[in-house]
């Protein structure tokens, strides 16, 4: 087979770690633009909002009031799709094709800042570095549970990712069985560290620090770039560069490296089309159901869906809903524009 140039000829890209294809047609870019696009307005919030069911003392939808938090506070979802009692058990219709079972779990909410107008691109590295910190151990609290297989942090930023209060917060959902995505990735990391000795993500990052055309942004213990195989636009991952399987087992020097790492990166996509850049985000990390992983390496992925401006916006549609996922622009171009802006 001949070789060329993938920057310029439409071509399919292996994703290792989920075991599927993605197709990129760099030519799609620079097609005419006749589509809508309005004017972003510049969103301004108060410190403080009494409407707000995040913000320190107010009183949530449910009743309960919060308390009044001087930094990073979590709860249980006052709407969890998860509910820790519901009762084990299972449907199997007639035939194999339609069955169900439960599913168990806990579904938190962790506000990053009492501040009502902050983002993480606006926080204090010192102030990211606390929610890491929650982060660690809301993973080892709810990973310790007997009936919790998997805990999922996550963050949906911006309305247009289905965020439906502004107030800077994430998400954790503990459940009784590992995910579909998460799934994968422990499939082919496994595979790949019971072949080779060595972690997937380890030899991909060092591929990558090797080339260095899709790196955006690195420090000491940790490296954001445009995954070789992405699906978003501006899409990242967030590597570190030691090998380890969960937060459990991150070191205190690393803690402020991923905050300082998640500071420039969030900075960086808001000064691309000059908004508070919209984004689902979330740490995947090994299983919590008593079994070894020694090939799993945490990463976190951020999805963000801007494709040509603050306004315009990719979808997934036509062909990727039916077919495969496709991409407009190179990860290369997309990991240059990102870096511009350092």
């Amino acid at each position: 087979m001949e070789t060329f140039d993938i920057t310029e000829h439409s071509h399919r890209r292996f994703n290792p770690l989920l075991g599927e294809w993605v197709l990129v047609s760099p030519h799609r870019s620079k097609r005419p633009w006749q589509g809508q696009q309005e004017s972003a307005e510049k969103e301004t919030r108060p410190q403080y909002d009494p409407n707000c069911y995040l913000c320190p003392t107010n009183v949530r939808a449910n009743g309960e009031k919060n308390p009044d938090y001087p930094s990073t506070y979590v709860f249980v979802n006052d709407f969890a799709a998860l509910q820790a009692e519901s009762p084990a058990g299972s449907l199997q219709e007639t035939g194999s094709l339609l069955r169900a079972q439960s599913e168990r779990g806990i579904c938190k909410v962790i506000c990053f800042s009492p501040r009502h107008d902050l983002t993480l691109s606006d926080m204090e590295v010192s102030e990211i570095r606390k929610v890491v910190d929650l982060w660690q151990e809301q993973y080892l609290e709810l990973g310790a549970l007997e009936y919790i297989s998997y805990v999922q942090i996550f963050e949906n930023k911006g309305s247009v990712m289905g965020s439906s209060n502004p107030h800077p917060h994430g998400q954790i959902w503990a459940q009784s069985s590992v995910p579909g995505e998460p799934a994968k990735e422990t499939e082919q990391q496994q595979a790949y560290f019971q072949q080779n000795g060595r972690s997937l993500l380890s030899d991909y990052l060092a591929e990558e620090l090797e080339k260095q055309t899709r790196l955006v942004v690195e420090n000491e213990h940790f490296v954001a770039l445009v995954p070789f195989w992405a699906i978003w636009p501006f899409e990242t991952i967030v590597i570190p560069r030691r090998h380890f399987q969960h937060l459990g087992q991150i070191t205190d020097q690393e803690k402020d490296a991923y905050a300082d790492i998640m500071k420039k990166l969030s900075s960086v996509y808001d000064k691309l089309f000059n908004t508070s850049f919209p984004y689902s985000a979330g740490i995947h990390q090994s299983p919590t159901d008593g079994q070894e992983y020694p090939g799993w390496h945490l990463h976190m992925h951020f999805y963000p869906p801007l494709l040509r401006s603050a306004t315009v916006k990719k979808f997934m549609v036509g062909y990727e809903l039916m077919a495969d996922p496709q991409r407009d622009i190179t990860p290369e171009s997309a990991a240059e524009r990102l870096r511009g802006l350092l």
